[in-house]
């Protein structure tokens, strides 16, 4: 699209200096903006940005609510309520409505955040540990929360020791029509700065080498995943892939329960951190273990 911009860039120089010698040529000012509005409805909403600083008619041609509209996810009602309650709904520009969408939106008492993602605007769900339900949270001889800027919720639950250990996440929300992956964001160690370095305590990780852990995924619809594997990794926040599920139905909530437990009660488990559960597009998974 970079080449792209650039032809642009030289057409409209060429016809400038057209203009110049000649009051019968004409330049990209002169193009319909209903035409331009046409043709940036067919663009990533990166490109339409860049080409808006072309000139006045692009730029207005730019902010068409029928261009942006065309870029939101099915689900925008339902976001916009979520996030800034219907009564915004009808006074916000569906350019506005998007870049409000992109940016971090916290939700029930901030323990969720949901976004769309600029260049595609589909959705990102992020669950922080204080949404989920987790057996004995509250007994501070097994769990404790622990302050981090190494989470995006600055805050992560810790288990010091426990036989039973069962993490349970459930929601009911509307995403478009697609394939998600849910994820969990875990790490083996209880990390810290000393000096300005990181550090990353692992005296208390020890049981997760005996049997794997299991991680389950059903939904409202009857879709079902159940998988198993080892925690490794001590030290290294780590994406364990739970299951994907697909949204075959447009505008309609669906109803996701998902798990994570190891549940032997023959060895104790301990040194866990909990950071959060991720519910995004199948195809960002690789995505993630770049953040």
């Amino acid at each position: 699209m970079g080449a792209n911009i650039s032809s642009t860039t030289s057409i409209r120089e060429k016809y400038d200096e057209g203009s110049n010698s000649s009051s019968s040529r004409t330049s990209l000012g002169d193009i319909p903006e209903s035409c331009i509005s046409s043709i940036l409805m067919n663009l990533d909403p990166l490109d339409i940005c860049k080409l808006a600083r072309v000139n006045h008619a692009f730029h207005r041609a730019s902010s068409a609510d029928f261009v942006w509209e065309s870029k939101l996810p099915s689900c925008y009602n339902f976001l916009v309520n979520k996030v800034l309650g219907q009564e915004n709904l009808s006074t916000m520009t569906k350019k506005n409505i998007y870049t409000k969408l992109c940016q971090r939106n916290l939700l029930d008492d901030g323990t969720k955040e949901v976004l769309l993602d600029k260049c595609s605007g589909q959705v990102c769900l992020f669950m922080s540990s204080k949404s989920l339900k987790i057996t004995g949270i509250e007994d501070r001889r097994y769990w404790i929360y622990i302050p981090t800027e190494e989470s995006r919720f600055k805050n992560v639950a810790y288990l010091q020791q426990m036989w039973w250990v069962e993490v349970v996440g459930e929601l009911e929300f509307e995403f478009p029509v697609g394939s998600y992956s849910i994820t969990f964001r875990l790490q083996l160690g209880k990390s810290s700065k000393r000096l300005g370095r990181r550090v990353c305590n692992v005296d208390q990780v020890h049981g997760w080498d005996i049997k794997p852990v299991r991680f389950q995924l059903s939904t409202s619809d009857g879709q079902r995943s159940i998988s198993e594997c080892y925690l490794n990794g001590p030290g290294e926040w780590v994406y364990y892939h739970v299951g994907d599920f697909m949204v075959v139905k447009p505008n309609e909530p669906i109803k996701i329960k998902f798990s994570l437990a190891q549940i032997d009660c023959t060895h104790t488990k301990g040194g866990l951190c909990i950071d959060s559960a991720i519910i995004c597009p199948t195809e960002f998974r690789e995505r993630l273990k770049t953040t």
